[in-house]
């Protein structure tokens, strides 16, 4: 983990009057540099180190900040760090197993994005972008 990134959600934490707190970094460590988790993988992840009622108040807590956001498959969601912490992406996502495979965008989404925003005299903040299909190793197992 870079001291950068750390620093970073330190002064997010800071601005909006909350304590850097050793529960805090835990889970932002357990995120940094990962895939998409469920909540319940989150949990048993942090399973001995952060009690699940701290996972739910935390997770609410970086959302609230900008620190994570959902990354949706289907009705359901995974948790990851936003922008801010990695580099911008977007996904496919498994309706079957519910792997989540990052797109590395080389431009040509967000200029599409662009595009659209500004046809429609749009100012965009933020977008996600998401294909839901079947990846390669569930294929073979739908009918």
């Amino acid at each position: 983990m870079s001291t950068h990134q750390l620093a970073h959600l330190h002064t997010i934490l800071k601005k909006n009057g909350h304590q850097i707190t050793t529960t805090r970094e835990t889970m932002f460590r357990m995120l940094l540099n990962s895939e998409p988790h469920t909540m319940n993988e989150i949990i048993l992840k942090a399973h001995g180190i952060v009690d699940r009622v701290s996972v739910y108040r935390n997770i609410d807590l970086f959302e609230r900040l900008g620190i994570v956001h959902r990354v949706y498959i289907g009705w359901k969601y995974k948790i990851e760090l936003t922008d801010a912490f990695t580099e911008h992406h977007h996904h496919l996502s498994c309706l079957s197993c519910g792997k989540i495979i990052d797109i590395q965008d080389h431009g040509d989404i967000d200029d599409f994005i662009k595009k659209i925003a500004l046809k429609y005299n749009f100012e965009p903040r933020r977008h996600q972008f998401e294909i839901d299909g079947i990846c390669p190793d569930c294929r073979p197992t739908i009918a």
